[in-house]
C-alpha cells in the first residue's frame, strides 16, 4: 500500500468532502482518501498500487468541478 498527498481544486464544504470521499474510495486501487477542509482541498489518498494522476482525475470527474494536483 501506498500514500500520496494531493490537492483538490473545488472543495468549498463538508457536502463536497463526503461526496468526493464515496467516489474516489469507489474506485478498486482506492482504499481510504482523507481530505481536508484546513487547509482547503489537501488529501492524502491510500492505494493499493500507485495510480497516475490521470487515472484519479478520471475518476474525480464523475462528479463536476474538481481539480487534482499532486503535492511534493
Amino acid at each position: 500500500m501506498m500514500i500520496a498527498k494531493y490537492h483538490i481544486d473545488g472543495v468549498g464544504c463538508g457536502g463536497c468532502v463526503a461526496r468526493i470521499k464515496k467516489i474516489m474510495e469507489s474506485h478498486p486501487a482506492i482504499e481510504e482518501i482523507k481530505l481536508s477542509l484546513h487547509p482547503k482541498g489537501a488529501t492524502l489518498i491510500s492505494m493499493k498500487e500507485g495510480l497516475p494522476i490521470e487515472e484519479l482525475q478520471k475518476q474525480l470527474d464523475l462528479l463536476e468541478g474538481y481539480t487534482i494536483t499532486e503535492m511534493n
